[in-house]
């Protein structure tokens, strides 16, 4: 980390920090480069948020917030951050409350709006290390690219069901993140939290791990994970690593680099335009969740008409349509049989994306035309229609 002016450490400091001031790998000194030093957190939810309580606990003496999302009662499972008193709050708010009455002899910078490719590298510039705590693809090569034009290292993580993953990515002394990953999976083959679901306490093991590795560029200290991917699995409680190398013919760190500034990263991540299909939720025939209810009011023709239900067997569990019929998203192919072209079929899921990927499928490549999309699924009928009904 860069040297600056020298720095002190009060009698209340020396207390707070004895135990870090022991440890011969630490020591005075050790501390001294926390409190000089600067993390910027990118996201402020399962992995951000133990990763801050830590950095902050640590003695990090400057550490500046981006997030923009507000508190949501499914955030409580694993962003530990927030209680129930917050819901409803913006997450940087509560954050920086809590973060400030953990270490009062920290300074916390809040920056509450998205990242973009127009703001990044003034966000970035001023400090130390990014610690990336995005839960989606664009922000992660946003930070990526940027991390390695301002020449900052990206403590990464990432998070999905049981396993986590865990890496460095500095350009300057090793590969980057599109060194491992050049190019986003398809949109929509890799669900969300929200879809796929998360066990509560793995960001905290993902995020304290990222906490050590930037604690540990910090001081000096250690082996990082430049070079390196740390792979875990919960379910097995086992860690595996993978040797990384640098790509030549990386895009942006490599030897001939073609990406020279920050670019698109939603378009860079999004699906192939196709003039024959639609490519959006919103370009799907829909039907809102007001009109089906009057429809079935009105009484409802099931004989004619298809309630289904496209989420898994554990969500059905949960809460479903009464009169729906349950045929998860990636069993709809061998059950085409089992639909009719004759009848009007409404697709629902939990919020509307996975079941207009559905109507895509039957509409384009199947040759139906009598299916909608449900717009905003379950959580747009529990919101508008049924208050009483459990949301996830």
């Amino acid at each position: 980390m860069a040297e600056s002016a020298p720095v002190s450490l009060s009698n209340e400091e020396i207390r707070r920090y004895s135990r870090h001031l022991i440890l011969p790998e630490i020591g005075p000194a050790g501390q001294k480069k926390l409190k000089q030093a600067s993390v910027l957190l990118v996201g402020l939810g399962g992995l951000g948020s133990p990763a801050a309580m830590y950095l902050a606990a640590a003695g990090v003496g400057r550490l500046g917030l981006v997030d923009f999302d507000l508190v949501d009662e499914s955030n409580l499972q694993r962003q530990i951050l927030y209680g129930q008193s917050v819901v409803g709050r913006p997450k940087l708010e509560s954050a920086a409350a809590r973060l400030r009455d953990l270490n009062p002899y920290i300074a916390v910078e809040i920056f509450p709006e998205p990242l973009t490719s127009a703001n990044a590298l003034r966000v970035m510039r001023d400090f130390d290390i990014v610690l990336d705590g995005a839960d989606n693809f664009p922000t992660r090569y946003l930070v990526n690219d940027a991390c390695v034009l301002l020449g900052k290292p990206n403590v990464y993580g990432s998070i999905f069901r049981f396993d986590g993953q865990a890496s460095v990515f500095w350009a300057q002394r090793g590969p980057c993140y599109r060194c491992l990953f050049p190019s986003p999976p398809p949109p929509g083959l890799v669900p969300s939290c929200a879809e796929g679901g998360v066990l509560g306490v793995l960001p905290g093991v993902v995020g304290v791990i990222q906490a050590t590795e930037a604690i540990k560029l910090i001081t000096g200290i250690g082996e990082p994970l430049i070079g390196r991917l740390l792979i875990y699995d919960a379910l097995e409680m086992s860690f595996r690593e993978l040797s990384l190398r640098k790509d030549p013919s990386c895009p942006i760190c490599g030897e001939s680099p073609t990406i020279t500034e920050l670019i698109d990263y939603e378009a860079f991540c999004g699906a192939p335009i196709r003039a024959s299909a639609p490519t959006a939720a919103q370009d799907v025939p829909e039907i809102t969740v007001q009109e089906l209810k009057q429809r079935i009011e009105a009484g409802l023709d099931a004989r004619r008409t298809l309630l289904l239900d496209v989420r898994e067997p554990y969500e059905w569990q949960i809460v479903h349509l009464p009169g729906a019929r349950l045929i998860p998203k990636g069993q709809v192919r061998d059950h085409l049989h089992e639909l009719s072209q004759a009848d009007e079929i409404i697709v629902y899921c939990r919020s509307g994306s996975r079941s207009a990927e559905v109507v895509r499928f039957l509409i384009n490549d199947v040759g139906f035309r009598q299916v909608k999309n449900l717009k905003g699924g379950v959580l747009a009928w529990a919101r508008e229609i049924d208050p009483s009904m459990p949301v996830y």
